[in-house]
């Protein structure tokens, strides 16, 4: 991805979550992706993809079930 595709990918997920520290990250050895950041912390992939001449991106975020909060106690 260009860096102007990066900014304008960065501006547009910053105002979606309303979340200044969203950063986007190029992967070294890959140009159809790059990475998803929060605070400095890994959390997804976007990867781009072109179509009959359309340009879409993709968000790919993994959640560890370890990760998830404990379920609200049964009544």
């Amino acid at each position: 991805m260009t860096r102007s595709e990066i900014w304008r990918l960065e501006k547009y997920l910053r105002n979606l979550f309303r979340l200044d520290t969203i950063t986007i990250v190029e992967r070294p050895k890959q140009q159809d992706s790059v990475e998803v950041q929060v605070n400095g912390e890994f959390v997804g992939v976007l990867f781009k993809d072109e179509e009959d001449g359309e340009v879409s991106y993709a968000f790919n975020m993994a959640i560890l079930e370890m990760d998830l909060p404990e379920p609200p106690p049964s009544r």
